[in-house]
């Protein structure tokens, strides 16, 4: 069954652009206060099973994806100092933008597509239900991030996409 994309943005182009943070809460009050962009959806503290570099990762850390029009905005706060995709990202060049993310709903075929074109894996998460691979996008200026997208997926950031559009600006920090 293809999956529909009720959010908007085409599978296989950028669904998000992520950014590595030191304090997601003031974060997330500077997108709301100078941007407006929001409802913000907030997950964790939590610590992913995925592999950085080819070794367990122990990295812990809070995730808020926004919407702004059809693109997903998400800001990534690393809570401990163990080394991860992000702390590779923030000891190069500090906080900021960090990766792309391509909606896929073929994530083995282009997961392999980006290896081909030389690109290495840097991380990835094949946990059932949150299947994503980072990948360094070697000559442009941030990380390349493969999204499964399952129905369960796409609920979600249809949720969180139709919630924006209806945002009055009341609760701008919501848990998902």
């Amino acid at each position: 069954m293809a999956l529909l994309n009720f959010f908007g943005q085409p599978f296989g182009s950028i669904l998000q652009v992520a950014y590595t943070v030191a304090d997601i809460e003031k974060a997330m009050a500077s997108y709301l206060d100078q941007m407006i962009i929001g409802p913000w959806f907030v997950r964790g503290p939590f610590t992913p099973q995925g592999l950085y570099r080819g070794k367990p990762s122990e990295v812990r850390m809070t995730i808020a994806l926004a919407f702004s029009g059809h693109v997903m905005h998400e800001l990534i706060q690393q809570h401990n100092d163990v080394p991860s995709v992000y702390r590779e990202m923030i000891d190069k060049r500090g906080h900021g933008f960090h990766h792309w993310g391509v909606a896929s709903t073929e994530f083995d075929r282009d997961c392999e597509a980006y290896c081909r074109r030389g690109c290495q894996v840097a991380y990835s998460d094949t946990s059932p239900g949150s299947r994503v691979t980072y990948f360094d996008s070697r000559d442009l200026p941030g990380m390349i991030e493969v999204i499964e997208m399952d129905e369960a997926r796409e609920r979600r950031y249809t949720r969180m996409y139709v919630e924006s559009l209806a945002w009055d600006g009341s609760e701008p920090i919501r848990v998902f």
